[in-house]
């Protein structure tokens, strides 16, 4: 018999799955970053800084606030060649690190890749030519790891701003999405690139997958992960073609480990859409969290999910042209307990010291005071993990003016 989730239940499960709701450690360390990364399998990276990098941002969300250095040793020193523990960078949402015990998993997404660039098909536009590939191999072999700003060749020349990345940027980056370079850390988040034996234990790069198997795995984690969801929202999560998931699924169905399940609510042109759990999945019975959610979290990836699940229609507006912009640069949802309530545009203004909260929203439908209420602690708690004194609320945004006198009177109350 399939089980009915209603939809608020089916938010509270999904919550729980990402680590919402849990009692925070009174110190966290690293013993709770590699639960973290336990449970999401991986964190997702960007280069963004206005507010904060976005994958410090799902461990603070969850946790609360926590030592960064903490995390760079874990995801931005070098890997040993001698333990499988430790973490890596691989494609897997998109860029992002992920447990080293994981990399064999991939190897199938680095062999498509190979492919689709040998046959002119990457949709990435790289174009770095064979010579330049076997003289980044010869150069990396006879030097060992080195950042692409280490490289001394005559190729090795920006073509312009942001992506305008130099024949050399796209070599090391066709040779790292195709399996032959991994990451030997990052030295001011600049990414330094191995050669795979030099950068991976020989464990790991002995074992072999078979490709079926790997796409199980990673379906079996984004069920997990997930809680509850969609073939699409399971697809999606490790960016995994569609058929190949839904074998995955049948397999895994079949075996008893997970389950087909019913969400009220959710469904497509009228129909209802099939959904997963892992197999005798719980729902709490409810969920205590404040958070502000990166652009990059799992929580926010599909898009469609999102609106299927919270109600809410976002998009990124750091790509748009700021006349063209309507909530703001780095605008974020806002998590409160088990509804996403609102929107608030941050910027980490560390030399004045302060928070900017450059735009404040609260979502139709929600009483202002009731959120401005919840989100005021919230932001302090975001201005102390990013070493801020003070939070200052701009005018723009349909909460403003009311985040802006909860902001003062607690200011008020702490002098």
């Amino acid at each position: 018999m399939v089980q009915t989730l209603s939809a608020a239940a089916a938010r509270r499960v999904a919550l729980a799955a990402q680590g919402f709701g849990r009692v925070p450690s009174a110190t966290v360390g690293t013993r709770q970053l590699n639960g973290l990364f336990d449970r999401l399998g991986l964190l997702q990276i960007d280069s963004v800084n206005v507010f904060e990098r976005s994958h410090y941002l799902p461990a603070f969300a969850r946790l609360g606030g926590y030592d960064k250095t903490l995390l760079d040793r874990l995801t931005f020193r070098p890997t040993s060649r001698s333990s499988e523990s430790g973490y890596t960078e691989v494609w897997a949402h998109e860029a992002a690190f992920v447990p080293v015990r994981d990399w064999p998993l991939f190897r199938f997404r680095h062999r498509r890749f190979r492919e689709k660039y040998l046959a002119g098909k990457d949709s990435w536009g790289l174009t770095a030519g064979r010579e330049t590939i076997e003289w980044l191999r010869a150069e990396l072999a006879a030097r060992g790891p080195l950042a692409a700003s280490e490289i001394e060749h005559d190729a090795n020349v920006r073509r312009g701003p942001w992506w305008g990345w130099s024949e050399v940027k796209q070599g090391l980056e066709v040779m790292f999405r195709a399996g032959e370079l991994a990451t030997a850390g990052r030295t001011r988040f600049e990414r330094r690139y191995a050669l795979v034996e030099q950068a991976l234990p020989a464990s790991v790069l002995d074992r072999h997958v078979p490709e079926d198997e790997a796409v199980r795995e990673l379906v079996r984690h984004s069920v997990t992960a997930l809680g509850v969801g969609t073939l699409a929202d399971i697809a999606d999560y490790y960016r995994l073609y569609t058929a190949e998931t839904k074998a995955a699924l049948d397999d895994l169905v079949h075996a008893g480990e997970v389950e087909r399940v019913h969400v009220h609510g959710w469904q497509r042109a009228g129909r209802p859409l099939a959904a997963y759990a892992p197999a005798g999945v719980r729902v709490p019975r409810a969920i205590s969290a404040t958070a502000v959610l990166s652009p990059f979290d799992p929580v926010v990836w599909e898009r469609e999910r999102l609106l299927r699940m919270f109600g809410m229609h976002y998009r990124i507006e750091i790509y748009t042209p700021a006349p063209k912009r309507v909530f703001g640069y780095y605008v974020m949802p806002v998590l409160v307990d088990d509804e996403i309530v609102g929107r608030v545009d941050l910027k980490s203004d560390r030399q004045a010291g302060v928070l900017r909260v450059q735009s404040a929203w609260v979502e139709e439908g929600r009483a202002e005071g009731a959120v401005a209420e919840r989100r005021a602690p919230l932001l302090g708690r975001v201005a102390e993990w990013q070493g801020l004194g003070e939070v200052i609320v701009a005018g723009r945004g349909n909460l403003a003016a009311a985040l802006d006198a909860e902001v003062e009177g607690a200011a008020q109350t702490a002098v």
